[in-house]
């Protein structure tokens, strides 16, 4: 359970102001970047993209911090930067080197509590844990949830649909892609801890199933594969 910080220390005009500092830096974190080289010619290696995935994450993680008692400012802040480093550093430290943005950010722009600051960049430096989201305090464990949530359901459906097309793949594909993200979403059910968290899942992933069901359907010589076992 994070420390209870009754007032909170951050405005509508501060974290719009933390939201603009985040997609500068992920621009900034490829501009000039030379053609190739990891994930350049995906479209989730984009400040966009990411920005995209970082907003989803923060009002996700909002809404269970809110529902699950958790200190929301600290869950959305951290939430906000958990993946600023993303485009910047390797994929097994970007979680500490965002940490280190966030520090540095927060401690630089105003007269934030440092008990707040730490719980924020703990937050961020522990998102990417693999272990049981039991053991994680709190709002680090709303953060990971809602990072979670954000690969499964529409966004995440897209997302594989729009990678066959850098594939060079037909749209007879669709359905394996569709079913990589109820994949997904089983793993989702089996790791998230809240109540708040594994609804949403169900929701998502309840109308993943029927796209797929929808897409088998209608488009002929698609053979129905059979989708993970997930109780709804």
């Amino acid at each position: 359970m994070g420390v209870e910080i009754k007032e909170s220390p951050v405005s509508s005009e501060e974290f719009e102001a933390m939201k603009r500092f985040v997609y500068d830096y992920l621009a900034a974190s490829i501009e000039g970047e030379d053609e190739g080289g990891r994930m350049r010619w995906y479209p989730w290696h984009s400040a966009e993209y990411r920005y995209n995935h970082i907003l989803n994450v923060a009002e996700l993680a909002a809404e269970i911090a809110e529902k699950e008692g958790a200190n929301v400012d600290i869950t959305r802040v951290a939430a906000l930067f958990h993946d600023i480093a993303k485009l910047e550093a390797d994929q097994d430290v970007h979680a500490e080197a965002g940490a280190r943005v966030a520090g540095e950010y927060l401690r630089s722009r105003t007269e934030y509590p440092e008990s707040f600051i730490t719980q924020v960049c703990d937050a961020v430096a522990e998102h990417s844990y693999e272990g049981d989201l039991a053991n994680v305090p709190l709002e680090t464990r709303c953060l990971m949830e809602a990072d979670l949530l954000d690969k499964v359901g529409a966004n995440g459906t897209t997302l594989m649909i729009l990678r066959m097309g850098y594939e060079s793949r037909t749209h007879m594909d669709a359905n394996e892609m569709v079913g990589r993200v109820l994949e997904r979403g089983k793993d989702a059910v089996s790791r998230v801890h809240s109540d708040t968290a594994e609804s949403i899942a169900f929701q998502r992933i309840k109308r993943v199933r029927w796209f797929k069901e929808w897409l088998e359907s209608e488009v002929a010589g698609m053979e129905p594969e059979e989708p993970p076992d997930i109780d709804l």
